[in-house]
């Protein structure tokens, strides 16, 4: 988990994304143009959330969200999602 210098407004969090399955369970390698979105990932910032809606996660939460949730970026060569917390379907 690093530190970004990115500060997410209102509702919104930055997550970093699991890394993607490589194989399968009966140890199949999946080639990169077949593998599934990580749907799970780290909260690395939280922004102060809207008047009336308190943030619910908080940074170093596991979280899954849905599979075309929020808007990729890259922050140092590395990939990280920006979404609304609402995208947020659990805390694992």
């Amino acid at each position: 988990m690093g530190k970004l210098n990115i500060k997410p407004l209102a509702d919104r969090v930055i997550i970093e994304p699991a890394a993607a399955e490589v194989k399968t369970a009966g140890g199949i390698i999946i080639p990169d143009t077949a593998k599934e979105k990580p749907q799970k990932g780290i909260v690395l910032a939280v922004g102060p959330g809207k008047k009336d809606e308190p943030m619910t996660v908080k940074v170093g939460d596991n979280v899954l969200y849905g599979k075309y949730s929020g808007t990729e970026i890259v922050v140092e060569g590395k990939d990280y999602l920006i979404m609304r917390e609402s995208d947020i379907v659990a805390i694992v």
